[in-house]
Order: C-alpha cells, then sequence, then structure tokens
C-alpha cells in the first residue's frame, strides 16, 4: 500500500535546546521511522568552534520548507514530517536540528530524509555563524 502524497508536516524554529517530540505513529500503515539529528561539530573548515550561532527568516523558511517537503512526497510518499531547527547560540556538541519521517517503506522514508536537509540546506533561508 502506498501512503499517499498528503501528508502531516510539522514546522518548529526554536531557540531552546531541542527536545525531541514523543513519537506516536500517524496511521497504522507506518512502517518506517527515520531520525536525524544534525549535531554542531568542535571543528569546521579546519578551525576550533565553541558553537554555532543559527538565524532565520522564520515565515520564509516554513514557507520554503512546506513547499519542499510537498515537492518531494510526490516522489517519497511519506505520512508524516516533523522538523525542528535551533536559533540563536547552539554549542558544540548539542543539536541545530532534528527531522523525523514517518512513511509505509523504509526506502522511502530514508530518501525523504536525506533529499529535505540537501534540499533544506540549498533553498531555506537558515543561516550560521561561527
Amino acid at each position: 500500500m502506498r501512503i499517499e502524497p498528503a501528508m502531516n508536516a510539522e514546522i518548529v524554529f526554536t531557540r531552546e535546546p531541542i527536545v525531541i517530540p514523543i513519537f506516536a505513529p500517524v496511521s497504522k500503515e507506518i512502517g518506517a521511522v527515520v531520525e536525524f539529528q544534525g549535531l554542531v561539530r568542535e571543528m569546521e573548515n579546519g578551525g576550533t568552534l565553541r558553537g554555532l550561532d543559527y538565524e532565520a527568516y522564520e515565515p520564509m523558511a516554513s514557507r520554503q520548507l512546506e513547499r519542499i517537503f510537498d515537492e518531494l512526497a510526490r516522489t517519497y510518499p511519506i505520512a508524516a514530517v516533523t522538523f525542528i531547527h535551533r536559533l540563536g547560540w547552539v554549542p558544540v556538541g548539542e543539536a541545530s536540528l532534528f527531522l523525523r519521517v514517518q512513511s509505509a517503506h523504509r526506502g522511502e522514508a530514508l530518501a525523504f530524509c536525506g533529499h529535505a536537509i540537501d534540499r533544506m540546506k540549498c533553498d531555506v533561508p537558515i543561516w550560521k555563524k561561527s
């Protein structure tokens, strides 16, 4: 069974440390859940960091993410996506990004997750400064 492209998308920007939401499947047809956390690394471009400062134009970033998720869901049908991005100062070792994808099949969930992160880095107005 293929899940229709209509999906539940939750997009959150926060200045607080990311708290991973409790998982609840959106359907009994969910067979795969993929979660990704992007952590701030200590080393970047050969230099040592204490952390990164993130900013975003939130209204546009939310619209872009919704558009990206809708486009990707046509190719990789999923039932739900949860996206949380931290803004402000994020110290080394803490998560700046959390993404959870729910789908009937693992291949679609994994592909959606990877493509969503790649597209976010290119197309969404979220910036980081060291």
